[in-house]
């Protein structure tokens, strides 16, 4: 009885302190609503606050037995701090991006693997919040399956959950509030009804589920890939089991065509610049070219295009080096924005060619910013026929298990060059940063014997690939 009083007056009090709100308003999954429900506003009523984390504590925390709570970010992470101490439980706490410098932790806390957390949330629509939250520490190795949240809108959020292994309490439904509003005359039945019929008919769009790419096969991300150049990368990686990318920055095209005849089986891509080659002849794409058919490799010219998109469509297919005849993929930046995208999808023949978009670079004090690399992403989302992937240094840059992550800026041992390029290790990139493809150049091409050196390059980013799809990261 006293758990029902309780969950009356806090329903009342929601509505008092304008937490519950009525009117038009737009959910983060993209629903119009016609009630809206703003926990943020609770920091400041430390009363509620308490009221809140008692019936919480009730419901999830004094039977069950959890090893940590987890706050969703950030509305929730009051509540799950004062559940986490009133439990006497540890809490862990979830970034809604990664540190760019210390640890670059997306968990913090202490934890061991295995351990089981409860997540806290406020509403639950669509869901799609908790699923993010149980995907990074799941990634940590943590057993995160079930939430206790506030209030359920009913609205296919708790069928959504339940469909990707993941279970709900809540404190209330939409109609158990609304209910009780009625009841005390805070809100008129036709209200009431309204609010009913409508969540009777909008439901939240199924959560797709959560598809970690960090730990799935090349395999099977060939097969979710939309761009044919990403489906044949992945491919050719599986195959010869490389995801080693040689940088050939040399200046001789004899001297590139020599170190190809010698490292072109361990190698999956290789990149040029081809405007640096002091003897560039047609006969040399041509040569190239064979080279790639027989070692079974592709083409990435990393000209980095960031021009309008007019000129960059001209300097994709005309001038002397008539790029788009021979280079499966391309690099280009983000910042003119996505008319350089519209160009080199039209330029491209898609069917066989593809663009690498940059989105951070491995250099030292470079300008890119978080939420440039965030709008890069959201860019590409537009020509995904177009995307073979990201350059990037980061696995939280992108989520979608048919793009490729290639890095550069790679060394068995780490270090910084006289020009501020910053070098990491096999395992830094590929266990810890998410590299699909590594880029190496001095550490081969300048190496006394490069096919010797292309081997352990080979063979050590491949043993730290299959360590990561087996999820045995210790």
């Amino acid at each position: 009885m006293a758990n029902k009083q309780n969950l009356e007056k806090l329903a009342v009090d929601l509505f008092n302190i304008n937490a519950v709100k009525f009117g038009e308003f737009m959910t983060k999954s993209g629903i119009k609503s016609p009630v809206y429900f703003d926990l943020r506003v609770i920091v400041s009523y430390p009363e509620v606050m308490e009221l809140i984390t008692d019936l919480l504590y009730d419901l999830a925390l004094k039977d069950d037995q959890y090893d940590h709570v987890c706050g969703v970010p950030y509305t929730a992470l009051p509540i799950a701090t004062l559940l986490g101490v009133k439990a006497r439980k540890s809490m862990l706490m979830r970034r809604k991006e990664a540190k760019a410098y210390g640890t670059k932790k997306m968990i913090e806390g202490h934890f061991k693997k295995g351990d089981s957390c409860l997540i806290i949330e406020d509403v639950v629509t669509s869901g799609s919040s908790i699923l993010e939250t149980v995907s990074d520490l799941k990634r940590e190795g943590l057993v995160a399956n079930q939430a206790v949240i506030i209030l359920d809108r009913e609205q296919n959020g708790k069928q959504n959950l339940a469909a990707n292994g993941v279970y709900i309490k809540s404190l209330f439904t939409m109609s158990e509030i609304l209910k009780i509003l009625v009841d005390n005359q805070k809100i008129t039945k036709q209200m009431s009804i309204d609010v009913i019929n409508y969540l009777n008919d909008v439901k939240a769009p199924a959560s797709v589920p959560v598809v970690d790419r960090i730990i799935l096969p090349y395999e099977k991300r060939a097969e979710l890939a939309v761009n044919p150049v990403a489906k044949q990368l992945f491919t050719i990686m599986a195959t010869k089991k490389s995801n080693l990318c040689l940088s050939v920055d040399l200046t001789s095209s004899i001297d590139i065509l020599d170190l190809l005849e010698k490292v072109g089986e361990h190698v999956c891509l290789v990149k040029t610049h081809i405007d640096i080659i002091e003897d560039f002849s047609d006969n040399f794409v041509t040569q190239l070219k064979q080279l790639a058919q027989r070692f079974n490799f592709l083409i990435l010219e990393d000209r980095k295009f960031a021009d309008i998109g007019h000129t960059v469509s001209l300097q994709y297919s005309k001038g002397i080096y008539k790029i788009g005849e021979w280079a499966d993929c391309v690099t280009s930046h983000s910042l003119p924005g996505d008319g350089i995208l519209k160009a080199l999808n039209n330029a491209m023949d898609c069917a066989n060619r593809g663009v690498f978009l940059l989105a951070e670079m491995s250099s030292a004090d470079n300008l890119i910013t978080p939420d440039y690399t965030e709008a890069t992403v959201k860019m590409a989302a537009k020509y995904p026929e177009a995307i073979v992937g990201f350059v990037c240094q980061n696995k939280k840059t992108f989520n979608e298990p048919g793009f490729i992550q290639l890095t550069p800026g790679v060394q068995l041992e780490s270090s910084k060059d006289e020009l501020g390029q910053v070098y990491n290790t096999p395992e830094k990139v590929i266990l810890e940063n998410g590299a699909d493809v590594v880029v190496v150049g001095r550490g081969i091409v300048a190496a006394k014997s490069p096919e010797t050196q292309a081997v352990i390059y080979k063979d050590t980013l491949w043993k730290c690939y299959m360590k990561r799809i087996s999820g045995k990261l210790e």
